[in-house]
């Protein structure tokens, strides 16, 4: 993948550039392009750097990325369970940057805490163990202030870790298995990322109006007519995606956060919040040759509380919180028979007894007046908000006290959700495993349970809207 990779409109962007739009790829008839596979790395003393460079159109029409590489985003980095990881981060950008590897249980220094960040021209070394399961995780720069643009920009990866307990299921690999990094943006009539919160952004997040996969606008993949895994990731800046496939047809749930599920779940949609994953199986074996599937955000009810979330609808062109929009067209070109995949026993997963718990902590969300808290307190670099005991399991409870979502996102622990009251007022079928992101929907309760018992050091947990995480929806805990 080339440099001036991606944005081959033709004549989609020579239409819009004509009416003078700043919306080039909002048209239903958008051209479709083909996805993005970034190249797949081990992390046997890689260096990632990041840099600013432009993107070109077909029509000439130029914008600037934020990655790590020459790519729309960065490389898939592709690990081991019990593997060390041996990365550089070499950073090119004229601001500081960091990064932070989402979901895995890491050192304090490789975490990629905000005090971390480097200026243009440093370099950071992270060195650490694999230790977590087999799943589908990823990477992103996480610098104060600045982690949205930089996200929303391409400063993102996948992050694929194997064991042998995934191996003995055999599942489908090589071109057959899927990872995709989903986004949606904005685009000005030069084809630059517009990523400008205005004051009813900075209360619900930031919406765009075209589906990017791994970095591609409009996306599109040729299949044959078989069953594919689907790694999903929500990397939007603020949407809540309700994926399914355009056709209804069901969808078999493996994995999430953080790996497999203790057994399959048969759906025809989930909820993602920004950073949550999710592990699919996929069959296209009854599609016929020459049709397509798309998979979709679907349209459903803004969560929003109080009638919040209106005064902006229309005033940025965007595509509100809720709006059906497509993601990546899957387009079966050959047809070939297989044998029926038959998916193995998953391996069991040891639910944690909340009687052990040494202690229940609350954590109130709540955003007003442009501002957003946790427990009435926006961020601050080195306060410590939480002291957890080393080795110590314990209940977090998370109440949204306001009137937008809040997909909550805990650093160095993978948890397990014990309860969900008010709102939806249930337990998701794709919560059911490990997990290191929460939906908390306005009025909602969520009280999860995690072992602390990895590592000890200064960690983070915040909300993972990326607007809200920007403007101090964050806190410190220590594990000591």
């Amino acid at each position: 993948m080339q440099r001036r990779h991606f944005l081959a409109m033709g004549a989609a962007a020579t239409t819009a550039a004509a009416l003078g739009s700043r919306r080039l790829f909002a048209s239903p008839a958008a051209v479709r392009h083909p996805l993005w596979l970034p190249p797949e790395l081990r992390p046997n003393g890689i260096t990632l750097r990041a840099n600013a460079h432009a993107i070109t159109s077909g029509t000439g029409t130029t914008g600037t990325a934020m990655t790590l590489g020459d790519g729309a985003i960065g490389p898939t980095i592709r690990m081991r369970r019990g593997e060390r990881a041996r990365i550089t981060l070499d950073n090119a950008l004229d601001e500081e940057t960091i990064l932070h590897w989402h979901g895995l249980k890491v050192p304090e220094v490789a975490d990629g805490h905000p005090r971390f960040a480097i200026g243009t021209g440093a370099k950071y070394e992270y060195d650490f163990e694999v230790t977590d399961r087999a799943g589908t995780y990823w990477y992103h720069a996480h610098p104060h202030h600045r982690t949205g643009e930089q996200v929303y920009r391409g400063m993102a990866g996948l992050l694929l870790v194997d064991d042998d307990e995934q191996d003995a299921l055999r599942l489908p690999s090589g071109a057959r298995e899927l990872s995709v990094l989903i986004q949606d943006r904005r685009l000005d009539a030069d084809g630059e990322f517009v990523f400008n919160p205005v004051m009813h952004e900075r209360m619900e997040g930031f919406f765009g109006d075209v589906g990017f996969g791994n970095g591609t606008p409009n996306p599109r993949h040729e299949v044959d007519s078989a069953l594919y895994r689907l790694r999903v990731v929500n990397v939007t800046a603020s949407r809540i995606t309700r994926v399914a496939l355009s056709t209804g047809a069901p969808m078999t749930l493996i994995g999430t956060d953080g790996g497999l599920l203790a057994s399959p779940v048969t759906l025809t949609h989930l909820d993602l919040g920004t950073g949550e994953r999710a592990d699919l199986l996929v069959d296209f074996s009854q599609v016929p040759v020459g049709s397509s599937v798309m998979l979709v955000s679907q349209e459903f009810p803004p969560p929003y509380r109080g009638g919040m979330g209106m005064m902006g609808r229309g005033m940025t062109g965007a595509k509100p919180q809720g709006a059906p929009l497509d993601l990546l067209e899957f387009a079966v070109t050959r047809k070939v028979t297989e044998r029926p995949y038959v998916l193995p026993a998953l391996p069991a997963i040891a639910r944690l007894d909340p009687g052990t718990a040494s202690r229940t902590r609350e954590f109130r969300f709540d955003s007003r007046q442009m501002r957003h808290f946790i427990n009435g307190k926006e961020w601050e670099m080195e306060r410590v908000d939480e002291r957890v005991p080393f080795g110590s399991t314990e209940i977090w409870r998370f109440i949204n006290d306001s009137n937008f979502p809040h997909p909550v996102h805990m650093h160095e622990v993978q948890f397990q959700i014990l309860s969900r009251t008010g709102g939806r007022n249930a337990i998701m079928p794709w919560e059911a495993g490990w997990k290191d992101t929460a939906l908390l929907f306005p009025g909602e309760t969520i009280d999860v349970i995690a072992e602390f018992n990895a590592h000890r050091g200064l960690f983070l947990m915040h909300c993972h809207n990326l607007v809200h995480e920007d403007m101090g929806m964050m806190m410190n805990y220590t594990i000591e």
